[in-house]
């Protein structure tokens, strides 16, 4: 009878166990932060749906200012905003996300990113998009508008965005939306991972505009600063 060497076994066991760890999402129960709440001047937030239908609120998670940085840990899956932060036109968002401790909060890797297009945030005909990134390698481009869309597959692999050496170690992601022409791009670590057509965004149950507020987007049971937030343009 034909035996597998154990090279092989092992490799396969391996493999499996990197799966389990970073390829599937099991459900895991919201955390509630302790202190929580938000603890920025001029800022707001808005919980998921699902938090929401389960009682929880904006203080089940915390964001803080610590001198000019951003200090959010979730909790619900959460969005963050200054109403103060508008583009318009032209424009690139971006932030440089550090997690200081890889899937500190949780039993699997979460994302975290940039938020454009927001219109009539904090209500129930809320629109925006988000890209964000995960610190196994992978990014997101999703949105609200109110109900959840998906623009890319969930937990798209891109070679562009940063990998953790492992739980508990430091990943950091500069990550940007940019908006140019009849064109809407996410920019991860200087390369664009995806580009869409306004049409695509722009259209019923998406995006109302490209022109609206500006923020971030955690989900939930994650920790991370946020640091250079800022809107440019041509």
């Amino acid at each position: 009878m034909y035996r597998v060497p154990t090279v092989i076994r092992v490799a396969a066991v391996a493999f499996v166990l990197s799966g389990l760890v970073y390829g599937q999402e099991s459900p895991d129960t919201n955390r509630k932060v302790a202190g929580g709440g938000i603890q920025a001047t001029g800022w707001q937030g808005k919980i998921d749906p699902d938090a929401e239908k389960a009682g929880q609120t904006v203080s089940d998670a915390k964001l803080v200012m610590e001198g000019k940085d951003l200090k959010v840990t979730t909790g619900p899956a959460i969005t963050y905003w200054n109403p103060k932060n508008v583009a318009k036109g032209d424009y690139t968002v971006s932030a440089t996300f550090t997690e200081p401790k890889f899937m500190n909060l949780n039993t699997h890797p979460h994302p975290y990113g940039i938020v454009i297009a927001g219109n009539d945030l904090g209500t129930g005909q809320q629109s925006y998009l988000y890209c964000a990134a995960y610190g196994s390698g992978n990014f997101i481009v999703r949105g609200f508008g109110p109900d959840a869309f998906q623009m890319n597959g969930r937990r798209e692999a891109s070679d562009a965005v940063h990998k953790a050496a492992g739980p508990g170690q430091p990943v950091t992601q500069d990550i940007a939306m940019q908006v140019k022409g009849d064109k809407v791009s996410c920019i991860i670590n200087g390369t664009v991972v995806k580009t869409f057509d306004k049409s695509e965004l722009v259209t019923a149950g998406k995006l109302k505009s490209t022109d609206g507020v500006y923020g971030l987007r955690f989900a939930h049971n994650t920790d991370a600063v946020v640091t250079n937030l800022k809107m440019t343009t041509p």
